[in-house]
């Protein structure tokens, strides 16, 4: 059975759901490459797997794929700015965008939440997106602050009410 629902109304719907934002860096004809992407989740603990949502349309995914590895930089609160220069059509999107690169020789931004080092371990097509699943083979907390977030159409940062424990 095939239901239609309007796509402005399934956008409007589940943006009443915040999702944390973050950086999907690799090396392409080597230089540092990256997307934003709002869809990451963690798949597996044994083993290691986590997974993002990249876009049909995207320019920059196909060279993240073809690269075969990619590092997740979790975004924090105070880097909008590396998410709008992540987020362009610029030719060097970095050019503005501190990093360094890991043992893996991939690009970590500076001042991230965390970062998560991963081989590409599979790619699924689900409708308008691909599903990528990434092996974890290093992962660190660079620094504890509040990660960066999407919502309703905006971005902004997260206070907790109490502490994880």
């Amino acid at each position: 059975m095939t239901t239609t629902i309007d796509s402005a109304e399934f956008r409007r719907i589940l943006g009443h759901y915040p999702t944390g934002v973050c950086a999907v860096t690799a090396i392409h004809e080597d230089r540092p490459i990256g997307m934003v992407v709002g869809s990451f989740t963690s798949v597996s603990l044994d083993p290691p797997l986590v997974a993002f949502f990249p876009d049909r349309k995207s320019g920059s995914w196909p060279k993240i794929a073809a690269a075969g590895r990619f590092c997740v930089n979790v975004l924090a609160g105070h880097q909008l700015d590396v998410c709008r220069a992540l987020a362009s059509k610029a030719d060097d999107k970095f050019a503005a965008v501190p990093h360094r690169f890991s043992g893996a020789g991939l690009p970590i931004i500076e001042g991230v939440v965390a970062w998560i080092d991963c081989d590409l371990h599979a790619v699924h097509e689900a409708g308008d997106h691909f599903i990528a699943i990434g092996q974890v083979h290093s992962l660190a907390i660079e620094h504890p602050h509040s990660p960066l977030l999407f919502f309703q159409g905006g971005y902004g940062s997260f206070a907790p009410f109490s502490e994880g424990g």
